[in-house]
């Protein structure tokens, strides 16, 4: 090795290899540090609530790889079914029983999905849906909300968050004009927008997809009667609602957002925890919509790796988990621990922050204003968040590298990692004083 590279740390030579073969040397923006500066670590295990990267540091991680692992890091019982599953066959490209297990699981936990289609992505459980929506209604426009993500797909590329937002960009190069055309963008929570939207273009609009609660421009809650609301309008014009619970599903509630809040969608898409971290992604609802899908219907959609066994083995061990007594009410009360703690310690630095919670989600906007959308979102200091970020990392504590990412706890979490982190944001806050 050369003297120049034994000054760097492990995790800087390997971002350096990296991006002579990644863009960016990533493989999804965020990870890149962009938004916050530095070298982004390179994590080599994690177990429970920690992270360690390949230099040996260790971590209290509220990543928890974007949200699944509300069980923290390789769970026991996850990971000895899993071995199990991998012994007996990665993929067959054919039916088995575990897909069936964890759709029957997913239906009772939801009863607004009578039918659903497993996939391998948030990204084909929302493009599929806004495909089957379509054809559902033979109208074509989608209704969206700016600074909600739904995935890649060209047609929601429209004001777009997460790592749109992140980078400061509206839209992307090679999406043609004419396919987010029929794309509609109101602002989040806003009903006025929506009725408006409806009144011109009522006999168009096929759906309306939304977070129930916003997680890609930040933790954002939907205001009361909001997504109440939404059902109402669609059931009126005949539009099909859509609530995108890929970070929401089995996190906010065994039953997602829509038990939270009593609201039942014509379809739900789904990932991250119903495949216990492994890649996967879902989408269901009404039967009467679901079975126009193909091989029962014409509304094609098909995936070679869709319903793997080891994914839906990891999902079905999680579940069995998160059904238990008690699970969620032990994720909320570490979380309002923690959410108190941070609090605190703003105030006692005398920093502006805005602490954005529902049960184990939650993101520290550093602004005055209460945060309702993305115009709020987007008034939040970033160059401050980046500071705090870099501070709060060199306490040991690893936090979304994005003012406009959600942070999460998981079942993992102790009281003390709560402790050792409201004290490490108390020192992190103080210095930027």
């Amino acid at each position: 090795m050369s003297s120049d590279m034994k000054q760097f740390s492990r995790s800087e030579r390997l971002f350096r290899e990296a991006q002579h073969h990644l863009p960016g040397g990533v493989n999804s923006p965020v990870r890149a540090f962009k938004a916050v500066g530095g070298t982004p670590l390179f994590i080599k295990r994690g177990r429970g609530s920690r992270i360690y990267d390949e230099d040996g540091n260790e971590f209290i991680d509220y990543v928890c790889s974007w949200g699944p692992l509300i069980l923290g890091h390789s769970h026991p019982q996850v990971v000895k079914a899993v071995k199990k599953a991998v012994e007996r066959g990665s993929s067959f490209g054919a039916p088995t029983e575990l897909e069936t297990t964890l759709a029957r699981m997913v239906c009772e936990a939801m009863p607004s999905i009578e039918m659903m289609r497993f996939v391998n992505s948030g990204t084909e459980a929302t493009m599929s849906a806004i495909r089957l929506a379509r054809a559902f209604t033979s109208r074509n426009r989608v209704v969206k909300f700016s600074g909600c993500y739904h995935g890649h797909s060209d047609g929601l590329l429209a004001k777009a968050g997460s790592g749109m937002a992140t980078l400061g960009i509206p839209s992307s190069p090679g999406v043609p004009a004419t396919v987010t055309a029929d794309t509609l963008v109101a602002p989040y929570n806003n009903l006025k927008a929506v009725e408006q939207l409806f009144n011109n273009f009522a006999s168009d609009i096929a759906a309306v997809i939304v977070e129930p609660i916003a997680g890609n421009m930040g933790v954002v809650l939907p205001k009361p009667d909001f997504l109440k609301h939404l059902r109402s309008l669609t059931h009126e014009y005949g539009a099909v609602l859509i609530f995108d619970e890929v970070i929401t599903g089995f996190r906010v509630a065994y039953g997602g957002a829509q038990e939270l809040y009593g609201i039942n969608p014509d379809l739900t898409c789904l990932g991250k925890i119903i495949g216990g971290g492994l890649p996967i992604g879902a989408y269901g609802g009404r039967k009467d919509i679901m079975e126009m899908v193909a091989p029962l219907g014409p509304v094609y959609q098909a995936g070679t790796l869709a319903g793997n066994p080891i994914a839906m083995t990891a999902g079905i061990e999680t579940l069995k988990i998160l059904g238990k007594t008690g699970v969620y009410d032990e994720l909320d009360r570490k979380s309002s621990l923690l959410e108190k703690g941070i609090i605190q310690a703003a105030t006692k630095a005398n920093i502006d922050i805005q602490l954005s919670r529902i049960g184990s989600i939650f993101t520290v906007f550093f602004t005055k204003e209460q945060v309702t959308d993305y115009e709020t979102a987007a008034k939040a200091d970033t160059k401050l968040y980046a500071k705090f970020f870099h501070q709060m990392l060199s306490h040991g504590v690893y936090l979304p590298p994005s003012q406009f990412e959600a942070a999460f706890v998981s079942v993992a979490h102790t009281d003390e990692d709560i402790r050792i982190t409201v004290d490490a944001t108390s020192k992190a806050l103080n210095s930027l004083v």
